[in-house]
């Protein structure tokens, strides 16, 4: 039997002894902007009454594009710059709730997906609706399903609004991903194609770039019909047509040829409204109110070898389940074993099996499973699937003042800078200097995993 380790490395840096798995299961990627359009909000909690600001913000996608958004984690810290990538619900704070539905509902209902604040403003039963109230407002509405917070508008219009879309919100499923690969990791023995992997998307068309060093090895991707492809479209099968003399680890022969390669899909298109997004760095979890066209892609990976275990490796986080689910695949003629977290697993000859990983809220991981032929997959993120203001989260982290450091401007106002499709752009709750992991290397052989404990620093 081939075997399988996985090595707990609990650092925020420093050389990888393997590839390194993407962070996304694809889309948008982006980074924390400035603040656009907001007002104030007053938060009852149990300590007394404060305000914090509350509207929307605006991100930079990676490759260009902007989004806006919501925060949907009332009591956390954002980061000023923080990376922050679209999530699944499941993988989010979203994920366990069940208000989930209507906070979508109220993104489509409301600003800044419906910029006639006249016509808004007559469904709520208000005058002269500004659009600082009206994203005031729209948060506000919000924060009560994601947080269950009791949270009130300052001012009278916003806090009229929030009741309206509190009172008026409906159901609604998850919105689709603007793109992803599935699955986003595949395996087989080379001479023939490793696949299918299925393209999932809004967007019209993708493009599709082969491997960096394709030349070199000859492998390409192509379709159902063996020819190769460049774009695709959405519900499209694509594959790694691997040659039988693929080059691969020099340590084995070609009748015993390792390798790997990965092929990217891109697109530009709006990211669906409700769409969450996540920074590894905990900074607070946001959900979409409106896309401008942008740049979204997805990346997966082939492994081949000429004989025994054959793995394919991918995960996800999973907060209903409370952990990383791994999802691990056998191509190969000869079983896969392996232990996590004290447990052993074995997968068949041509099986694949999911293997969660428990995990505490806001517990950092770094660890990679190691298997044949030099193969090595990493996997580094951080829990966070609470707002911290809810059942079982950690101690909240409040705001004392009204105007908090921020990007772009002070509560109350709409900062300058690049409008977003035409209806203004973001929010705050505080906003504060990144923080960085710093964690001890506990050892080689087996899966070790640290709680974590958050010390932002106030900006």
């Amino acid at each position: 039997m081939s075997g399988l380790v996985a090595a707990g490395v609990l650092t925020a840096a420093g050389p990888a002894a393997a590839d390194t798995a993407p962070q996304s299961q694809g889309g948008a990627t982006a980074t924390m902007g400035g603040l656009k359009t907001y007002g104030t909000a007053v938060v009852h909690d149990d300590g007394g009454d404060y305000q914090v600001s509350a509207g929307l913000f605006e991100m930079f996608v990676d490759g260009g594009g902007m989004l806006q958004t919501y925060c949907v984690d009332l009591h956390n810290p954002t980061q000023r710059d923080a990376k922050y990538h679209e999530t699944p619900w499941s993988g989010s704070s979203l994920g366990t709730n069940k208000g989930a539905g209507k906070i979508r509902w109220i993104l489509q209902h409301s600003y800044p997906q419906v910029n006639d604040l006249a016509a808004l403003a007559a469904k709520a039963g208000v005058t002269n609706l500004t659009e600082q109230d009206a994203a005031a407002g729209t948060q506000v509405a919000i924060w009560r399903y994601s947080d269950g917070a009791r949270v009130d508008a300052l001012d009278p219009q916003a806090e009229k609004l929030a009741d309206y879309l509190d009172k008026s919100a409906r159901d609604l499923p998850e919105p689709a991903a603007s793109l992803t690969l599935d699955p986003p990791a595949v395996s087989g023995h080379p001479g023939g194609r490793l696949g299918p992997v299925t393209v999932r998307t809004n967007a019209s068309a993708v493009t599709v770039t082969p491997p960096a060093d394709a030349a070199a090895s000859g492998v390409r991707i192509v379709g159902k019909d063996g020819r190769p492809v460049t774009s695709a479209t959405n519900g499209s099968q694509i594959f790694f047509d691997v040659p039988e003399e693929a080059p691969g680890d020099p340590d084995h022969g070609s009748g015993d040829a390792a390798g790997s390669a990965e092929v990217t899909v891109q697109a530009s298109t709006t990211v669906p409204v409700g769409r969450v997004l996540t920074s590894d760095s905990r900074s607070q979890t946001q959900i979409l109110a409106g896309s401008s066209e942008s740049t979204v892609a997805a990346t997966a990976s082939a492994t081949w070898a000429g004989g025994g275990a054959i793995p394919a490796l991918s995960a996800a986080k999973d907060c209903v389940k409370g952990g990383v689910d791994i999802t691990a695949a056998n191509r190969g003629d000869e079983a896969f074993a392996f232990e996590l977290m004290g447990v052993e697993h074995s997968i068949a000859a041509g099986a694949s099996q999911r293997v969660l990983i428990p995990l505490q809220e806001d517990q950092a991981y770094d660890f990679t499973i190691k298997g044949p032929h030099g193969f090595g997959q990493r996997f580094t993120g951080v829990l966070d699937c609470r707002t911290q203001g809810g059942a079982g989260g950690t101690a909240t982290q409040t705001l004392s003042e009204p105007s908090p450091a921020t990007v772009g401007g002070t509560a109350g106002g709409t900062a300058g800078g690049t409008d977003l499709a035409d209806t203004g752009g973001t929010s705050t709750t505080p906003v504060i200097a990144a923080f960085g992991l710093s964690l001890l290397v506990l050892g080689a052989t087996a899966l070790s995993i640290v709680r974590k404990k958050k010390a932002p620093a106030q900006d």
